[in-house]
C-alpha cells in the first residue's frame, strides 16, 4: 500500500513538473503574486502577533489567563489552562498563529504533545478581520458577523466533543528566567522562520492552484479544488457565482471552517519537529465545516 501511495505522489508530481516547464510564465506570475500577499498581508498581519507572543508567554500572560480561565476551560475542554492563552490569542490572530502558540508552549516544556494536538483541534480561528472585511467584499456585511459567530462558536462545540481525548491536569506555570536581550533575539529569530515556512507554504499551492484554473475543466470541479485547496480562492469563486445568498453564505462558511490544505500545511510546517496526528487535526477540520454550515443556516433564519 505504501509503495502505491509513493508511486502515486511519484506521478503526480511529475505531472504537475511538466506544468510548470510548459506554463513557466503562469507559474512565475503565481509565485510573485504570492510574495505580494505575503509581503502585503501575511507578514504586516502576523509578524507582530508572532514576536509578542513570545513575549507574553515569557512574561506571565499565559499564566494570568490559565488563572483566570482555569476552572471554565478544564469543565469544558478538560485541557491544561495554558491552553487559554493559545485559545484566546488565536481568536485575535487567527489561522495558522494556533500552532506557533503551540509550539511555543511545547519548546518551554508546558505542554507535552499529546495536549499540542488537542489545542489544535478547536483553535482552528481565522482572524476576524479577515471575515468582516474581506468575506464583506462578496457578501452583505450582516452575514459576515453571523458567518464569524459561528465559525467561532463550532470551535468551542468541537473542543467539547473532544473534551475527553487526552484529558490534561496539567498545571504548569512560567517562570522568568530569561534576559529580554535572549526573549528578543528568539521572538525576532523564530518569527522568520516562521513566517518563510509559510510563504513557502502558500507559494506552493498558488502553484497548483493556478494550473488548475488553467486547465479545461468543468467550472464545479474547479470551484471544488480551489476551495480545499486554498480558500480565499474557492471564497472568491463562491462569492462570485449567481446563487441564493443563504446557500452563499453557507458555503464560504463550510469553506473558511475547513481552511484549505494550504492553511493545514501551513500548521504543519510551523509543528515540523512535533508528533502532531493529522488525522485528528483533519476530521475536525471537516467536522467544523459541517456543524458551521448546519449553525449558519439556523442563524441565518432566525436573524
Amino acid at each position: 500500500m505504501k509503495k502505491i501511495i509513493n508511486f502515486t505522489f511519484l506521478l503526480l508530481f511529475l505531472l504537475l513538473l511538466y506544468e510548470i516547464i510548459l506554463n513557466n510564465k503562469l507559474v512565475t506570475n503565481s509565485v510573485i503574486f504570492s510574495i505580494d500577499l505575503f509581503k502585503n498581508k501575511l507578514f504586516p498581519t502576523l509578524f507582530p502577533f508572532f514576536i509578542i507572543s513570545e513575549f507574553l508567554i515569557n512574561y506571565g500572560l499565559a499564566n494570568y489567563l490559565a488563572t483566570i480561565l482555569k476552572y471554565p476551560f478544564k469543565f469544558l475542554f478538560k485541557s491544561s489552562s495554558l491552553g487559554s492563552f493559545v485559545f484566546i490569542l488565536s481568536i485575535i490572530s487567527g489561522f495558522p498563529s494556533s500552532a506557533k502558540y503551540i509550539k511555543d508552549l511545547v519548546d518551554n516544556k508546558l505542554i507535552d504533545e499529546l495536549e499540542a494536538t488537542k489545542l489544535l483541534l478547536f483553535t482552528h480561528f481565522s482572524n476576524p478581520l479577515f471575515i468582516l472585511v474581506f468575506i464583506s467584499n462578496y457578501i452583505d456585511f450582516k452575514y459576515s458577523i453571523i458567518i464569524l459567530i459561528s465559525h467561532y462558536i463550532t470551535n468551542i462545540i468541537i473542543g467539547i466533543i473532544f473534551r475527553n481525548l487526552y484529558p490534561s491536569n496539567n498545571n504548569s506555570k512560567i517562570f522568568i528566567q530569561k534576559k529580554f536581550s535572549y526573549v528578543f533575539k528568539n521572538s525576532i529569530y523564530n518569527s522568520i522562520n516562521t513566517l518563510l515556512l509559510i510563504l513557502g507554504t502558500v507559494s506552493f499551492f498558488m502553484i497548483i492552484i493556478s494550473i488548475i484554473n488553467n486547465l479545461d475543466i468543468n467550472i464545479y470541479l474547479k470551484i471544488f479544488l480551489n476551495s480545499i485547496l486554498e480558500m480565499t480562492n474557492g471564497i472568491n469563486y463562491i462569492g462570485s457565482l449567481n446563487i441564493t445568498v443563504i446557500y452563499k453564505v453557507i458555503i464560504i462558511t463550510m469553506i473558511l471552517s475547513f481552511g484549505g490544505f494550504s492553511v493545514h500545511f501551513q500548521v504543519l510546517s510551523i509543528l515540523e519537529n512535533i508528533k502532531i496526528k493529522y488525522q485528528l487535526y483533519l476530521i475536525s477540520r471537516i467536522i467544523h465545516s459541517l456543524i458551521s454550515g448546519i449553525l449558519v443556516y439556523i442563524l441565518f433564519n432566525l436573524l
